[in-house]
């Protein structure tokens, strides 16, 4: 069932929309929601969204609760392939929880929260910008690590950054929802203005395994793509890996593998020169779950990050 949960005229015969689709079945309480679109740039989510919905329509009588689908959170971003809410110059994750007589965006934001309140998992599903390539992971904040990391290893996907409570912007969509008391685990993968299919697919794949834990779904779940123990990154693990020189960075390096100290991540180079000018090191032994995706750089430019193992 398509239910909209916010709608206003624009000019020039446009309308502001904010969907769901509600799919339930049996007698079960229990109640997921899957929000994605809230960077019109981000679009792994849309294939997520997709997916879910064939996969749990064509075995409805697999699922024994509620799953809500809210594909565009900002729906003019996605129709414009803009990160934040055309005209208004806004980033929609950073006006949560909203007002509810406020600006169109802000009343969408309240709107947004309210009627998310109460579900027992919400998953806010995003993608990288289009400067960096993520491996597909979840980011939880350390206040909140105790009830979310058990959920997250549910998803089977690559990795769980537990941030600093400091990192945590608390206008977030997450944030708002698990001050509330209403869990919401973040997923990032893939990079921006574009969909990797099998990450997609595994993501997918994982909503379905937690519902399966949370007894929602009794369908066959390929438990082979899934990480069995994903890793999980706490404190100062992370190392930061910034451009040294300005010019064009080549790589054959992909995310989701281990490195060890020396390993060379890549090269940056001078087109006009024909020469190198950097060379892209790893500082140690870990799991590469960053990279840049975008090859023009800067001095300073973020290039990689890495979680420092013990393996």
């Amino acid at each position: 069932m398509i239910k909209t949960i916010i709608s206003s005229e624009l000019p020039i015969d446009e309308q502001f929309r904010i969907q769901k689709n509600v799919i339930k079945n049996g007698t079960g309480t229990k109640r997921v929601c899957i929000v994605t679109g809230t960077h019109g740039d981000e679009l792994e989510g849309q294939m997520v969204c997709y997916e879910l919905v064939r996969i749990i329509q064509a075995n409805i009588s697999q699922l024994n609760g509620t799953v809500e689908i809210y594909p565009a959170l900002n729906p003019l971003g996605i129709d414009t392939i803009q990160r934040g809410i055309p005209n208004f110059d806004l980033d929609m994750n950073r006006i949560f929880p909203g007002i509810k007589h406020g600006t169109l965006a802000e009343q969408a934001a309240y709107q947004i929260v309210e009627d998310l309140k109460g579900a027992d998992l919400v998953l806010d599903v995003h993608s990288s910008n289009l400067y960096l390539r993520e491996t597909p992971q979840v980011r939880i904040n350390v206040n909140d690590e105790e009830t979310l990391v058990p959920l997250a290893h549910h998803l089977g996907i690559d990795f769980i950054w537990v941030h600093d409570a400091a990192t945590v912007l608390e206008s977030t969509l997450a944030h708002s929802l698990n001050s509330t008391g209403t869990p919401c685990l973040v997923a990032e993968m893939g990079v921006g203005e574009r969909i990797n299919r099998g990450m997609c697919i595994r993501l997918v794949t994982g909503i379905l395994n937690l519902m399966r834990q949370m007894e929602m779904w009794s369908g066959e779940v390929d438990v082979t793509q899934l990480k069995e123990l994903p890793y999980v990154c706490k404190g100062d693990s992370v190392e930061f890996l910034n451009a040294e020189a300005s010019g064009i960075f080549l790589t054959d390096m992909t995310t989701g593998k281990m490195v060890d100290e020396g390993d060379e991540i890549g090269q940056i180079v001078s087109p006009l020169e024909g020469k190198i000018l950097s060379r892209v090191v790893s500082p140690c032994h870990g799991f590469l779950f960053t990279i840049r995706a975008y090859p023009i750089v800067y001095e300073g430019s973020l290039m990689a990050r890495i979680f420092k193992t013990n393996e």
